[in-house]
């Protein structure tokens, strides 16, 4: 799935005008996205990969087993800094892109909900 896909399913899961009048729909989508490894970039360049447990009605993420990528100076000897967090909750308003790890035919099947909403 798309990071441009994913961010407008998402987004649309978090309006709570939408998620009340198509409740059922968003439910089974979300459930299709459960206990998927999930990769979430913020605003400030940090990257959380964790498993997808949750969001709620106003498009906040819970990652579970979550380990936080920030980038370093170049002079370390790895571009990049990973910090072991488990349990975290990223707030939607910090949230720049998705990725979910899935095969190709689950990706087909995820990316059919963009054509349902037209």
């Amino acid at each position: 799935m798309s990071t441009k896909e994913l961010e407008t399913y998402l987004s649309e899961v978090g309006s709570s005008n939408q998620f009340q009048t198509n409740n059922s729909k968003y439910v089974s989508h979300v459930k299709k996205l459960l206990y998927r490894r999930m990769l979430v970039g913020i605003s400030d360049g940090r990257f959380f990969l964790g498993t997808f447990y949750c969001i709620d009605k106003q498009g906040n993420i819970i990652l579970q087993d979550a380990v936080e990528y920030r980038s370093t100076r170049r002079s370390a000897p790895s571009p990049m800094e990973q910090r072991v967090l488990g349990l975290i909750l990223i707030p939607s308003s910090c949230r720049k892109t998705c990725h979910v790890d899935c095969s190709i035919d689950e990706q087909l099947s995820l990316m059919s909900l963009g054509e349902q909403k037209s």
